[in-house]
């Protein structure tokens, strides 16, 4: 069985989240995928399966999610490594759909996109005024209009801070936010502040009710918030800063567009050069 750690979303060579990577195997169960993420000592696990389009699933010490935008990144980087080549232009199957991917070897890593797929947008306002925004740490006069609800498959609240500093200065309850996220069937919370200029912004994803207290980096959400921009701007190309409280600057790059199903998007980010290949003795 390979095993690797990637840094997944880096900044200017530096930061991202680190990712553990498996070559999956036939003889595991999810129990063993489980147990296997639980022990990885990383946020996230990324299980790649045999094929031209290869299935890629993903577990937190809590359980399976979805998809995972940074494991996508951290899945395609491994991929382009094993393979030996420069480049390639592929297809992904996760979460119950097959979307396009590409890899492209550079000086400081492996730059990589995939196709998001449709993201669905819905008032957040209700949220907003319950006990999700306390258990954030925030009161009612940090927070500034348009929370939205966000879902590129699971539902996630979207939080706009009025600034950086206030972000950066969150403590949140997690115990309340992982009870409130599960009460709204909620993924977590992800809170942002744009630039005065609006390119960049600067986010916190906060997941406890999927055994994430703090993300490093969640890929998918700067994709919801690409889609988020959009629908209310008519801008749908960002770049998101986050890591910063956790010191592993990570960045993710993000474009929505209209299509016949909705707003899409597509979502970058660049692993780290470094694969940093595992001992699987550790897993049995």
């Amino acid at each position: 069985m390979a095993v690797a750690v990637v840094n997944a979303c880096t900044r200017d060579g530096q930061g991202g989240s680190p990712t553990t990577v498996v070559i999956d195997d036939a003889s595991l169960t999810d129990d063993d995928r489980h147990a296997i993420a639980r022990t990885a000592g990383t946020s996230h696990t990324a299980f790649i399966g045999a094929g031209d389009t290869p299935t890629v699933r993903f577990f937190t010490s809590a359980g399976e999610l979805t998809n995972c935008g940074h494991g996508t990144v951290a899945a395609q980087a491994v991929l382009l490594h094993r393979s030996g080549g420069t480049e390639h232009h592929g297809h992904q199957r996760s979460g119950g759909r097959t979307f396009a991917t590409s890899a492209v070897r550079r000086h400081d890593g492996v730059e990589v996109w995939f196709d998001q797929g449709t993201i669905v947008l819905e008032d957040g306002t209700g949220a907003a005024g319950g006990g999700i925004i306390a258990a954030l740490g925030l009161h009612a006069a940090d927070v500034a209009a348009g929370v939205r609800v966000a879902s590129p498959g699971t539902p996630r609240l979207l939080v706009p801070v009025r600034d950086r500093r206030t972000l950066l200065s969150l403590r949140p309850d997690f115990d309340r936010l992982a009870t409130e996220c599960h009460r709204l069937g909620y993924l977590g919370c992800f809170a942002y502040t744009l630039s005065p200029a609006g390119g960049t912004a600067a986010a916190r994803m906060f997941a406890p009710a999927i055994g994430v207290d703090e993300d490093i980096v969640n890929a998918n959400s700067a994709g919801c918030l690409a889609a988020h921009l959009l629908d209310v701007s008519g801008r749908g190309d960002i770049e998101v800063h986050q890591g910063d409280a956790l010191r592993r600057p990570s960045s993710v790059l993000a474009g929505a567009t209209r299509a016949a199903s909705g707003i899409v998007t597509r979502i970058g980010g660049v692993a780290g050069p470094t694969v940093r290949a595992l001992d699987p003795v550790w897993m049995k």
